[in-house]
């Protein structure tokens, strides 16, 4: 008799073979990685209560790095007395800046941040091929960027399909 159980993702309906009880898979319907769980041996496991000090905490550090990532940027609009911008922007970025650039994005696009969002978007779309190939990568990973792990999987599929759009 198969396991049968719901994707956390998506929430479709998955069987398994019960061999495959305890084991990890990728659910059929949104591709991501999926739990499938034991077949009931009757055996009561023993749990342990969540750690809400280690929640809040780590609550805390995202708040922190998110705190950090909107003061860098915004040291980065600010242009010292003396200093001449130039017209024309500058495309020379290596893969990681890029990457890191699409990953600040799409967590201001998901933090509803538009306006700072809209200040890197302009260089992640001149950067054409490369910021599509990155934007795969990201679309197709089974485990997302630490940054945008609390974003859910949908929310961060259409953000990513959204910029791809715009990148000619």
């Amino acid at each position: 008799m198969a396991i049968a159980f719901h994707c956390e993702h998506c929430g479709r309906k998955i069987e398994a073979p019960d061999n495959a009880g305890g084991k990890w898979g990728k659910c059929p319907a949104c591709h991501n990685k999926v739990y499938i769980p034991g077949s009931d041996s009757g055996e009561e496991l023993k749990l342990a209560p969540v750690d809400t000090a280690d929640l809040t905490k780590q609550k805390q550090l995202i708040d922190e790095t998110r705190r950090i990532e909107q003061e860098i940027l915004s040291e980065t609009e600010d242009v010292p007395d003396g200093v001449v911008e130039s017209a024309a922007p500058v495309y020379d970025v290596s893969d990681n800046e890029l990457t890191k650039d699409i990953i600040i994005y799409l967590r201001l696009m998901a933090d509803g941040d538009l306006e700072q969002a809209e200040r890197i978007e302009g260089s992640i779309i001149h950067c054409g091929k490369r910021a599509s190939k990155i934007l795969d990568g990201i679309s197709v990973s089974e485990m997302p960027e630490p940054e945008l792990a609390d974003i859910p999987p949908q929310i961060l599929a259409g953000l990513v399909r959204t910029l791809r759009t715009k990148i000619k």
